[in-house]
């Protein structure tokens, strides 16, 4: 009797994990949660409160992923100068607790901000990542690739930017490079790329090769296509500091930029530059999207991302979706939801 009561404790739980046959990911844009330089703007009791609304979808998501938009770290020089309209970001590291309160599993670091603060900056945040917990990649030389495991799978994670001390994404040869390294060594492979011109004026996905300040973004129908192409499951973009279309290609999902998510100080955070979405999609066990929906969050200055009760976030990007990416095979409602098209 007790091998027949062992048997079907067994057989219970194989069929629990039969049934884990979806996966759940939440996907948001730049994180950077105040700086102490040039001057120090850093929101109240430390930081503690900034997630509060959207710790729920981050950590009931299996997977949660966003782009660190700055460093972890208490000193150093910064490489961007001194004066008073500087962009150099240093958060300080108590903060990286609430990356990891918060519910993150992975984070770029393929953004033009992780340089701000050199070496010492690259290796105190990747330090402070680690004792998170948090797993990252993106910078030249560094981590190309992560993997976490997750009912029963091996998720691959690779990031992409512009910068010199990125992985460029322009770089289509070592894009898929790294795709093909992890399509050997993973079940799924989830891809983030930091690219595109930047302000409230580029909301619209172009075609054809975006440059900003003299540099190259990235044509970046080609590559979240490319990444896909070459074994991509998802693809989350982020770099205009506004959020973008989304659609469904060839039965995975891409997102072209979900703009500014927790950005209290040095960012505008007036009118669709506050837009701060969650976006949780379900896909199967061969990465094929099943469905999704958009949540809406606003920003608030000091505060960071408060719920949006009128759902303008998801109204803007299913209007953006509907224009720049009419081929979609998924379609998005004024709730946010995200389905596919019959």
């Amino acid at each position: 009797m007790k091998i027949k009561a062992l048997l079907i404790t067994l057989m219970a739980g194989y069929s629990v994990v039969c049934l884990s046959d979806t996966l759940t990911i939440a996907m948001t844009g730049d994180i950077m949660m105040g700086t102490t330089y040039p001057a120090t703007a850093l929101p109240a009791e430390g930081g503690k409160h900034l997630f509060r609304d959207v710790k729920p979808f981050l950590q009931q998501a299996d997977i949660a992923v966003g782009n660190l938009e700055g460093t972890l770290c208490d000193g150093g020089e910064s490489t961007k100068g001194d004066g008073p309209n500087v962009y150099a970001f240093r958060t300080p590291t108590s903060y990286a607790q609430w990356l990891k309160d918060a519910g993150y599993d992975f984070l770029s670091m393929a953004n033009n901000h992780a340089n701000d603060f050199g070496t010492e900056g690259i290796l105190s945040t990747e330090r402070m990542l680690t004792q998170q917990g948090i797993k990252f990649a993106g910078l030249e030389g560094r981590v190309e690739t992560a993997i976490i495991q997750r009912k029963g799978l091996k998720i691959g994670f690779c990031a992409f930017g512009h910068n010199s001390y990125t992985i460029k994404h322009t770089d289509l040869a070592t894009v898929k490079r790294i795709l093909t390294q992890l399509k050997d060594e993973t079940d799924l492979i989830i891809v983030s790329f930091h690219g595109g011109a930047e302000g409230r004026t580029k909301s619209h996905l172009p075609y054809g090769t975006e440059t900003f300040l003299g540099e190259n973004r990235g044509s970046l129908r080609e590559l979240a296509h490319f990444c896909i192409d070459n074994g991509a499951d998802v693809v989350y973009g982020h770099g205009p500091h506004v959020v973008r279309c989304a659609e469904v290609y060839k039965g995975r999902f891409i997102d072209y930029s979900l703009g500014n998510f927790c950005t209290p100080y040095g960012m505008s955070l007036t009118g669709i530059s506050a837009h701060s979405p969650v976006i949780v999609i379900k896909i199967d066990r061969k990465g094929r999207f099943l469905s999704g929906k958009i949540h809406s969050f606003l920003q608030q200055k000091g505060v960071g991302p408060r719920k949006d009760a009128t759902q303008s976030v998801a109204r803007q990007i299913k209007q953006l979706s509907e224009e720049d990416v009419p081929q979609s095979e998924a379609r998005i409602d004024s709730n946010g939801n995200i389905t596919l098209k019959k």
